[in-house]
């Protein structure tokens, strides 16, 4: 298999796209290798980013992302300092411009017209990651305010997978509240915590943990990690 196919591959191919929102929650590295894992499914990703999700890219990544002009490219292949040989030659030999083109959308955050604002538009899963708890606190009380918080409304409301992904400690009561209501109305909750069980060797191995288990949930294979007692 080639290093690109290392990341993920479909078990059962998924017949609609997928949404995926970013937020202002620490962790954007997990988001970014999220959509580098996506890149190689042969599924189409619905990708918005919210305001205070672009200023965390900003702060942990020192891109300036321009959501009303957003460069994918820039976005999708960066690498931090600290990755390894392994995944910066698959995130090098990948060829972003045809991948984009053919499979990835972008929608602004304040843009309810978009087709992921209504649940008549058929997808496959939504995952917000990272979490902010103000999203979290939007999708719970069903008061969205931005088109991420609306579209996972819509995947709840519709009875598709909803994986959140906070990322914050400690949480108070009224998060963990939020949290609660989610997992309720039938939404996932992925806390970005990452296991050590797996072999870590690198900041890329934890990354690639709390990324593996959302392919998991989105029953998207993966060789991100090796898990649990498997040799192989």
């Amino acid at each position: 298999m080639s290093a690109a196919g290392t990341l993920a591959a479909q078990r059962e191919p998924l017949r609609d796209p997928l949404v995926i929102g970013i937020t202002g929650a620490s962790g954007a590295m997990y988001a970014i290798r999220l959509l580098q894992s996506l890149a190689h499914c042969e599924i189409d990703v619905h990708l918005t980013i919210s305001p205070s999700g672009a200023a965390v890219i900003k702060q942990e990544t020192g891109l300036a992302i321009n959501l009303r002009g957003l460069d994918l490219i820039q976005l999708v292949s960066y690498i931090p300092a600290w990755s390894t040989d392994r995944h910066r030659d698959v995130v090098q030999q990948t060829d972003w411009e045809s991948v984009l083109a053919q499979r990835f959308h972008y929608h602004q955050y304040d843009d309810y017209m978009t087709p992921i604002a209504s649940g008549s538009f058929r997808t496959s899963a939504m995952v917000v990651c990272p979490c902010s708890g103000s999203t979290l606190s939007g999708i719970a009380r069903a008061a969205a305010s931005n088109l991420i918080q609306r579209a996972a409304e819509v995947h709840l409301k519709e009875h598709r997978k909803l994986v959140v992904v906070p990322r914050e400690t400690p949480v108070s009561a009224l998060q963990l509240e939020n949290m609660h209501r989610i997992a309720l109305a039938g939404g996932v909750i992925l806390p970005a915590m990452p296991g050590w069980y797996h072999d870590v060797d690198s900041l890329d191995s934890l990354v690639d943990f709390v990324v593996s288990r959302i392919l998991d949930q989105l029953t998207l294979d993966n060789r991100l990690i090796q898990r649990w007692k498997d040799g192989s």
